[in-house]
């Protein structure tokens, strides 16, 4: 069988958005294919598909307002909670 997942974490020094950083891993068969990172604020892919696939959603400014708004809904809400 084949195996697909992401991955979402939050690293953090401090509640303070400048200090967070909001990363999602997309992965097939335990190879990580791209990665969004909001420090760079873009996807960056680590393989021939991952490439190509993170060219794509890069060229989309709505795909990368979606996931640079993560910063602040996902990981500062979930900080503030924990």
């Amino acid at each position: 069988g084949y195996l697909y997942y992401n991955t979402v974490r939050c690293d953090f020094n401090s509640s303070d958005l400048r200090d967070i950083e909001f990363i999602r891993s997309e992965y097939f068969n335990k190879l990580e294919l791209t990665r969004f990172s909001s420090s760079l604020g873009k996807f960056v892919g680590y393989t021939e598909f991952g490439v190509k696939q993170a060219e794509n959603w890069n060229k989309d400014p709505s795909v990368l307002a979606q996931m640079n708004a993560q910063k602040e809904t996902y990981c500062k809400h979930n900080i503030e909670v924990d």
